[in-house]
């Protein structure tokens, strides 16, 4: 319990509530028989009859005056759907274009969203957006506008939009179905904003006015659009997800092959006015895209984001508990991972899974998520049962308190699991401050974990705090974990330590010159040892510049000061044979960083940077950097590559470690597109080749030919070989 004092000040900050309201509102009209066709053509004589969001505001490169290009938002409504239209302003044709495929990148592209927040929360909203090309995205906006807010693009919905280019201006027109949203029956209002790239005039706009050290899809900053008569009800239909894959995928280590056709599907099921139940069964995950692969230096397991749909709606509750980067509690991508004999990770198939996720009421969310996973004996894998329960009630104007439950257990007895690995618990316990402007920002928890015969102690609790001003930005956190802390659904770097950080900002905002915004930070952050009396094991200390341009090019240096203490040998280097550096022994070790990133509305943009300097008992050398090269609209080039040159003394290894990879998207039409990722690492020792085309041959509805393989990068020898054909269909009833 001592332990966990300096982490209860936080409390003191829940009596802080700062802010403003969007003094902008648009009614929005009800229409009985509409004639509105969604072709991008505002053609359709009722659109002169609908008020305007207009008077938009610049954002970037300044804050404080009117869009030098403007935008004029029109809506109906009617029992069904939400008509939106729109015309946005331009000085010609000359538009940035990623590509035709749905939910494309928004920084350096030309488009226009628009933002619902349904139950006026300011914590979580909904996104449609569109670009000048007519090809569309939605997103879901979580975690109440936070610096780590929740964007999650991969989340569908069955809506139709378009656009039309005209000499100085496009248009757009959307029809959203009601039931794409959630809201309370009866509601007459809820929280609008809109954003607009406009990279012709280098210019970024917003409905309100937000201020530049604020996110520009912030949640925090919002008018008001009144529906003319009350909503009905939200009536989500029923969807139906069913799939066929069939496969055929060789292992030449083992020399195994296999061919075969798998069956399965989800569902989706409305509970009310704003509860969503999701079911899957058998589910495969062939056509998600492959993980970006990242070299690691550390003595760490680093982690990936969850790019699988089943579970992304509603994913902050699940997701966001505990210390996002030391002390997750829930990580999803645990799920349908195991670790065979030989301690390797490989696939688990999913058996099924329930979620139920969404409002109770106005201030109350809920969250059960319950997921079955097969047995393997030959690797040792029990079936296990991995469930979680979350309740998040809204306090103040956007803070909200969480509670939630983690289980992680086999039901039946298997002689190779050990006693303590038969369940794994959890319970715990979050406060989110954000304040009503989102100027303070922040968190308290506690949890504890429970094992067999281990129910002491076993805690992890922690305090974060952000201030976000203009000229001033601070931040901290202090966290500790015990050394018996377990989440084996979870993302723990690691145990049995205490970990804190103050980071000092201040920006300055130049009125003239080519620099349109810079700043100087100091970031000092300390880790101690709690089973050792606080001996420190890492400490760092960082100073930096960056600077960012009127053409929206960046520039950053910063200069780093580290400590480590190797409780234990290690290699960084990775090489197998290779001899470790000691461990029981501390080691100091300076560098000095610098990046450049070009302007992204260019045809072709970069990024650039590179770190030299001490590294554990040797040097390091390293250089990493992107490019992408636009052939508009439809063909899309991107590389990646990242070298570190690891040298340290006799008998230690050196190391020339290399991780390149290149990537080409061509979108044929708005319906087919097709990807191709290759990546080398010689850490990993694979080369691998991702290529899948898509056809979207009805609303969310795709026919997927994927191909996978991997090759040893010493010999180039395979390792293994895969071919999919995956076909979905979503079905509303």
């Amino acid at each position: 319990m001592i332990r966990t004092l300096p982490v209860l000040p936080m409390l003191f900050f829940v009596l802080f509530s700062f802010g403003q309201n969007g003094n902008k509102s648009l009614t929005v009209k009800y229409i009985t028989n509409s004639d509105i066709v969604p072709d991008g053509v505002l053609d359709e004589a009722i659109w002169e009859k609908a008020e305007s969001a207009n008077e938009f505001w610049e954002y970037f490169p300044l804050d404080s005056i009117q869009a030098r290009k403007q935008t004029d938002i029109k809506m109906f409504y009617d029992d069904k759907n939400l008509y939106v239209g729109i015309i946005n302003y331009t000085a010609g044709k000359d538009y940035a274009i990623q590509s035709l495929k749905r939910d494309f990148l928004a920084g350096g592209n030309d488009n226009i969203s628009v933002i619902f927040d349904t139950f006026s929360d300011g914590q979580n909203a909904f996104l449609f957006g569109t670009n000048p090309y007519g090809v569309l995205r939605e997103a879901l906006i979580s975690e109440g506008s936070s610096r780590r807010i929740g964007f999650t693009t991969s989340w569908d919905v069955k809506w139709k939009g378009d656009s039309k280019i005209y000499d100085d201006y496009y248009t757009s027109e959307m029809v959203i179905p009601l039931s794409s949203f959630k809201f309370k029956e009866g509601t007459q209002k809820w929280r609008f904003n809109s954003y607009r790239f406009d990279t012709q005039s280098n210019e970024t706009s917003t409905w309100i006015r937000i201020p530049q050290n604020q996110q520009v899809w912030g949640t925090a900053f919002m008018g008001d659009m009144i529906f003319e008569k009350p909503l009905g009800k939200s009536k989500t239909p029923l969807a139906i997800i069913p799939y066929v894959n069939a496969i055929s995928q060789k292992n030449f280590e083992t020399d195994e092959g296999l061919n075969n056709i798998k069956f399965g599907g989800d569902a989706k099921v409305a509970i009310g006015t704003g509860l969503n139940l999701d079911l899957t069964f058998n589910p495969d995950f062939s056509q998600v895209e492959v993980d970006n692969q990242i070299t690691n230096l550390t003595r760490f397991e680093i982690s990936l984001p969850e790019r699988r749909q089943f579970f992304i709606d509603n994913s902050d509750l699940f997701s966001s508990f505990g210390d996002q980067r030391d002390a997750n509690p829930f990580f999803s991508r645990r799920i349908g991972i195991a670790r065979d004999t030989a301690g390797n990770s490989i696939e688990n198939r999913i058996i099924g899974g329930v979620r139920l996720s969404g409002k109770l009421t106005n201030n109350l969310r809920v969250g059960l998520l319950n997921i079955q996973t097969d047995e393997d004996l030959e690797n040792e894998i029990p079936s296990n049962n991995n469930t979680m329960f979350a309740l998040q009630q809204k306090v103040f104007s956007r803070s909200n308190i969480g509670m939630f439950f983690i289980n992680k257990q086999s039901f039946e007895d298997y002689d190779f699991v050990e006693r303590e690995d038969e369940y794994n618990r959890l319970l715990g316990v979050d406060y989110n401050l954000a304040s009503q402007d989102n100027t303070w920002t922040g968190k308290f928890y506690l949890h504890k974990s429970f094992q067999p015969d281990d129910n002491k102690g076993n805690l992890s609790s922690g305090v974060r705090f952000a201030y976000n001003s203009r000229y001033w930005n601070f931040s901290g956190k202090g966290i500790f974990i015990d050394d018996e802390f377990s989440s084996d659904l979870g993302f723990v770097r690691r145990t049995g330590i205490a970990r804190s950080f103050v980071n000092v900002e201040r920006a300055f905002w130049p009125t003239k010159g080519k620099i349109q915004t810079h700043s100087f930070q100091f970031f000092p952050v300390y880790t101690w040892s709690l089973e050792d009396d606080f001996k420190t094991t890492d400490y760092t200390y960082r100073g930096s510049w960056e600077a960012k341009f009127n053409n929206t090019s960046e520039f950053s240096i910063n200069a780093t000061n580290r400590f480590t203490f190797l409780f234990d040998d290690f290699d960084p280097t990775g090489t197998d044979g290779g001899i470790p550096i000691p461990g029981d022994k501390g080691y100091h070790y300076n560098s000095v960083e610098a990046g450049y990133e070009s302007d992204q509305r260019k045809i072709f943009a970069y990024g650039l940077g590179s770190e030299v300097g001490r590294f554990f008992n040797g040097n390091r050398f390293s250089v990493e950097g992107g490019m992408t090269l636009r052939f508009q609209p439809k063909v899309f080039l991107s590389l990646l590559f990242n070298y570190d040159q690891i040298s340290l003394p006799d008998p230690y290894p050196s190391a020339n470690i290399w991780l390149v990879s290149p990537r080409i998207d061509i979108t044929f039409s708005k319906s087919v597109f097709w990807s191709t990722l290759v990546q080398y690492s010689n850490q990993r020792d694979n080369l691998g080749v991702n290529s899948r085309l898509q056809w979207r041959f009805a609303p969310l509805s795709d026919l997927f030919i994927v191909y996978n393989d991997n090759y040893f990068v010493n010999s180039f020898e395979p390792k293994n070989r895969s071919i999919n054909l995956k076909l979905t269909y979503w079905l509303n009833i």
